[in-house]
This record gives C-alpha cells, structure tokens and sequence, in this order.
C-alpha cells in the first residue's frame, strides 16, 4: 500500500475531525450495535489497514472514521494500543512498543496536545474522520512495527490495523551475558543489540575433564526478541555429570550474521563422597596434629636441655 503523509501540523489536524452523511466508502468492523471503526477513506478506495513510512524522528498524519449509522449521537473512546496477536487483536495494558507512537488532538486548558486517547461524539447517521498522528522515536528501530487504533463505546469495541515501517540501515547484533549452571539447568541472558527483530538460535557444549559431556546442536528458541530488549533465558540439563568439572559454552546466532558467545565454569562432585574427603581429611589432621604433639614432648630428665636449646634457638633469631 502506498504510504498516507498528510502535510499537516497536530494542531491543524484537529480540524479533520468532519461530520458528513454516513457512508460505505471503507470496508469497516460494525459491532453489534450498528457502528465501525475503519480507515479513513483515501486512495479512491476503501484500505484494509493504516500503512506509514518514514525515518525515525518523523511524524505522520492520518485519520480513522467512525460511522454511526443511529438515530441517536454515540460517543467512542480511541486510543493507540501494541498489536500483540497475528489476528490484529490488540493488547489490553498500557502500550510500550509502536502503540506509544500513536496520538489524537485533544484541547487541554485552551492548549491543543497530542494525547494517547481521546473522546468523539459523533452524531446519529454520521461519519466522523478522526486524525491521528505517528511519532517515530528518534532511537526507532530500522523495520516493520505493528500497531492498533482502538474504538471502545460501552462493552463494544473495535480495531484498526497500523502498520508502520521505519526506514534505515538495519543491524543485527546481540550478546550473551551472565551464564549460570544451575542443577538440572542453565541460566543466561540474551540481549538484542541490534536494531532489527531477532529469531534466535542457541547451540549448547560442555567440556569436561576427560571430555566432551554436552553437544547440542542449534536450536530455535520460542520467542522473538525486539531491539533493546534484554531476556532472561533457561536451558534444561537433566543429565549432569555426578563427578566432573567442566567449561559450558552457548553460542547464540540469528539472521544477518547476529552471533554471540559466552561460557561459564561448574564443578561437580556427589555429596557423599564429598562427606567421605571431608571426613578422611579431618581425620588425618587430627592424627597429624597429634604425632606432632608426641614429637615435640621431651623425655624426661632433658628438661632443661630442651629448655636451653629452644632459648638458643629463639635468640638466634633475634
């Protein structure tokens, strides 16, 4: 779809807002109490979804239309949200990703703003074409980023798409930061350092004292992970060595040529013979300790002897 820019400030885009007869000029979603929320209509035809284009620190203009097809005015409540499922739906909390980017024209104390929601009145057998505005942050990242406007009117609500595209060089990077073994497991942080989305795939070695012990081939993991955003990630391993000490290493790669690595050093030693050196070890102190003492006790009637030889000694040292 070709991109829509209209040259146009917030403040002058309040004055989209029109009232004009209803009609079907846009393929809409009708709730069940009659009205449709729908892209404005432009092209000469009726546009399935909102599309954008621009580099990051632009804004864009566009408009979505409200059709009351009533008798009676209805009052619908739009705001931006993240479109967080494959069907368009749209996520339920505050918006942190290109949702944010979304805002109305709305007057506040004689000021006109761009806020994230806003309320329209539309009058009975009325379309209401209502601007809007994209912000593309600055730091945006270069790609595809999906979004909704939503219109909710008592328990009915309604969506459109958004889908923006940010121009720019894209760059993959990401790394691979605080492994931890665990029992039964490994720990690790992945963080996207790029400025493109990342599929990633992690591949798993553990060398041990006499050997390999862990080689386990890439694999996709199940998630998609945005530009600077930072995971916490685990990675099973039912099977440890009960006797080992080992270097374990993950090397995470993703398209574009993404690719990091870091390793982490476990010891492992089975609690029983643990307790057994322990013990062995504290016995053989105590033995040791005692000979020493033996040894260092003098015979009866070199008192003395022993006494003047040990003076010596210390004085020599001073």
């Amino acid at each position: 779809m070709p991109s829509v820019r209209l040259a146009l400030t917030l403040s002058a885009a309040l004055g989209l807002l029109a009232a004009a007869p209803a009609a079907p000029a846009a393929p809409a979603a009708p709730a069940e109490d009659g009205w449709s929320l729908a892209p404005a209509p432009g092209g000469g035809g009726g546009r399935p979804y909102v599309y954008a284009e621009g580099e990051p620190g632009t804004v864009m203009q566009d408009a979505v239309s409200v059709v009351n097809p009533d008798s009676g005015p209805l009052t619908v409540r739009l705001s931006g949200a993240d479109d967080t499922a494959d069907d368009g739906s749209p996520a339920r909390s505050v918006p942190a990703g290109s949702g944010a980017w979304i805002g109305f024209a709305r007057t506040t104390g004689g000021r006109r703003v761009a806020a994230h929601e806003v309320l329209v009145t539309v009058p009975g057998r009325t379309r209401a074409d209502v601007p809007f505005s994209v912000t593309v942050p600055s730091g945006a990242a270069p790609g595809d980023h999906r979004a909704v406007i939503v219109a909710s009117a008592g328990a009915r609500s309604s969506a459109v798409r958004v889908r923006l595209r940010v121009t720019g060089p894209a760059l993959s990077a990401l790394t691979v930061e605080h492994v931890r073994v665990r029992a039964g497991r490994v720990t690790y942080e992945l963080v996207n350092r790029g400025t493109t989305v990342l599929a990633p795939r992690l591949a798993v070695r553990a060398d041990g004292v006499l050997g390999r012990v862990l080689d386990r081939a890439p694999h996709a993991l199940p998630l998609q992970l945005p530009p600077g955003r930072r995971v916490r990630l685990t990675e099973p391993w039912p099977h440890q060595p009960a006797l080992d000490a080992v270097d374990v290493t993950l090397t995470v790669t993703a398209a574009g040529g993404a690719r990091g690595s870091a390793s982490a050093s476990a010891r492992f030693v089975p609690w029983g013979t643990a307790a057994a050196s322990t013990a062995g070890l504290l016995a053989a102190v105590g033995v040791a300790a005692v000979v020493r003492r033996r040894r260092r006790r003098p015979p009866e009637g070199d008192v003395d002897e022993q006494a003047h030889t040990e003076v010596e000694l210390t004085g020599a040292g001073t």
